[in-house]
């Protein structure tokens, strides 16, 4: 064989090619949206004041960080029945924000238009218009027996009232706002200027190690029993996958190679939006910062479902992200304790 046949390149078929717009089917499901949020409706001046006018529009209730809910559902009840008695009672909402209307998706009638009536003290259940069987109840209590559509009015009606709550006031001269667009504005009569609702990224990381292991953490006491995903905040001028090389770094000591968005959940407690991430790393060693993880640990699939089968340790409940992105990695269901 010569030398120019020697040395002529063996041309091999390059490898198919994925769409340009492909999606990695390892992405955590998108849940469909429940209730459409009216950006451009909210904004008609009086808007909120004709739905609370007219016959149909429902309101569901907080007052603090606590919902009127009734089982498995936030209570929604005639708004222009409730305002007029929780008005006769002396409760009347100190806030009233348009939630939007109801999608097809969700189990109401689509259509549905949606109110939240924010109280100063929650009403005694049987007076001024609440229902006598309804109860007060935390997003927290009650969360693994919602319905999705309580779900998700739930988290957005606890995220607005949140805000609102936090921004009464002009941040730039102090003077108290006025609430416009269906409460979604805040504006200064002084300066003019208009604030809208903020939320809080954060981060929050499955980290794989080399031979596949996934590392938990906990903060607490050392013998404390939960362990979870880690996560942090982004900081200003920080992109998602610096957050989360910085903040798996500061916790744990671990150096992240490479990571991938999954999904997301908003966390309005008080105003976060969690974002997803699984991270791999070449490091074997996790060693806790003591302040906000005290306690770390690598888990391979059978040892995390063992442990959690038999109560030696506990992690993140099913309504949270946190509990998708280790059951993302685990590559199934894990068994509660108790569970068959």
């Amino acid at each position: 064989m010569s030398h120019a046949e020697s040395v002529t390149p063996v041309h091999q078929a390059a490898p198919a090619r994925l769409p340009a717009n492909h999606l990695v089917d390892t992405l955590l499901p998108v849940r469909p949206a429940l209730v459409d949020r009216g950006s451009v409706a909210r904004a008609r001046p009086g808007m909120v004041e004709d739905l609370l006018a007219g016959p149909d529009a429902v309101a569901a209730v907080l007052s603090g960080r606590q919902g009127m809910v009734r089982g498995s559902d936030l209570v929604l009840t005639g708004a222009r029945e409730l305002l007029a008695a929780l008005a006769a009672a002396g409760s009347a909402p100190e806030l009233v924000v348009y939630l939007g209307s109801a999608l097809p998706a969700s189990d109401l009638p689509a259509g549905t238009e949606l109110l939240l009536f924010v109280l100063p003290q929650p009403q005694e259940p049987g007076t001024g218009g609440i229902p006598s069987d309804a109860a007060w109840a935390g997003f927290r209590e009650v969360a693994a027996g919602l319905t999705a559509t309580s779900t998700a009015l739930f988290v957005e009606a606890s995220a607005i009232a949140n805000w609102h709550a936090a921004h009464t006031h002009c941040p730039r001269c102090g003077t108290p706002t006025v609430v416009q667009s269906g409460g979604w504005v805040r504006r200064c009569p002084a300066d003019n200027s208009e604030h809208f609702p903020r939320t809080d990224p954060a981060i929050i990381v499955t980290v794989v190690g080399p031979d596949g292991r996934l590392l938990l953490g906990g903060g607490g006491p050392l013998d404390a029993r939960n362990y979870s995903t880690l996560a942090g905040f982004v900081e200003p001028g920080e992109s998602l996958e610096e957050a989360v090389v910085r903040e798996i770094q500061e916790e744990v000591g671990v150096r992240v190679s490479a990571c991938q968005y999954l999904g997301s959940q908003s966390w309005p407690f008080p105003a976060s939006l969690m974002l997803g991430f699984t991270a791999a790393t070449e490091d074997t060693q996790a060693t806790p910062d003591g302040v906000e993880v005290t306690r770390a640990r690598w888990f391979s699939r059978e040892e995390l479902q063992d442990a959690v089968l038999s109560g030696e340790i506990t992690i993140s409940s099913r309504l949270s992200i946190a509990r998708s992105l280790i059951e993302h990695w685990y590559g199934g269901r894990i068994l509660d304790h108790g569970e068959a």
